[in-house]
């Protein structure tokens, strides 16, 4: 997490206000979400809007904000619930039953656009059955689980096509931004295999030193490169457009899936597939 997400957050926990009766999202954003005056609002950018199930007064509108901080700038997806015949609108909609967050389980409906040849890491484009994934290389939940989609779809190529696309948790593995671009080096050569076997790598995910990463991944799985060959711009301009992607489907940790379209909460719905 940037120092700018970590003052847009301060800014928002437990934020319920009362609305006007026609809810404005640019407006709100603007005048009410980011009250932090050292934060620039630059635009805000409506991804969907979706009625909640059972709750016929509630509305959950997905959307991303780019955010201007002392000249850095990012990008943030988010969603906000609001009632307007309560006038009331809140960050955070907890299902009293579960005590699970609503927030996770609205997402928009994916594009067709994501299913490109770039990001096409196994199976065959035109299966009947699309899966894409946000992943990052070093989270343990990631290496737990990405080996194993990709084998299934291997196997059965002619059920499904899976769509890759990298989302470094930076704050957490810092050490996945010069990963991703190893990655991506790999993959503009068609080595595909080669990028993904970087799931097997053992290494503190704090580390920042390039030259010994390298040196790592010489060492375990036989990839030899040199620091010119992955300090490409075109490289960090491709992870930055996949986080971007990520942005725009609401996705906030990694891995998250999804099945023809659908976000997967449970990243199992594939299997059904198989049978």
């Amino acid at each position: 997490m940037s120092l700018m997400s970590k003052l847009w957050t301060t800014a928002i926990v437990s934020t319920l206000i009362a609305g006007a009766a026609e809810f404005n999202l640019e407006s709100f954003v603007k005048h009410t979400l980011i009250k932090n005056p050292r934060i620039k609002v630059e635009k805000v950018k409506m991804i969907g809007e979706k009625a909640l199930p059972g709750r016929p007064d509630w509305k959950a509108y997905m959307f991303t904000m780019d955010l201007s901080f002392r000249g850095r700038k990012q990008s943030i997806p988010d969603t906000v619930f609001v009632n307007e015949k309560e006038q009331l609108a809140t960050m955070s909609l907890i299902d009293m039953r579960t005590g699970r967050d609503l927030r996770e389980a609205v997402k928009p409906t994916m594009p067709v656009s994501y299913y490109d040849k770039k990001h096409l890491i196994a199976g065959n484009p035109n299966a009947p059955h699309k899966v894409v994934v946000f992943s990052d290389p070093q989270c343990p939940f990631c290496i737990g689980f990405v080996p194993g989609l990709i084998k299934d779809v291997k196997a059965h190529p002619d059920k499904l096509a899976l769509y890759y696309y990298h989302m470094p948790l930076l704050r957490l593995h810092p050490v996945s931004e010069t990963l991703t671009r190893v990655m991506e080096h790999l993959q503009s050569q068609g080595k595909t295999d080669e990028a993904l076997k970087i799931y097997k790598l053992k290494i503190d995910p704090r580390t920042h030193d390039e030259k010994k990463i390298l040196a790592a991944l010489k060492k375990q799985l036989g990839i030899d490169l040199k620091p010119s060959d992955i300090d490409k711009p075109e490289y960090r301009e491709a992870v930055r457009a996949d986080m971007k992607k990520a942005g725009e489907m609401m996705v906030r940790g990694t891995p998250t899936v999804y099945y023809d379209g659908k976000y997967d909460a449970g990243r199992s719905a594939y299997k059904q597939a198989l049978k």
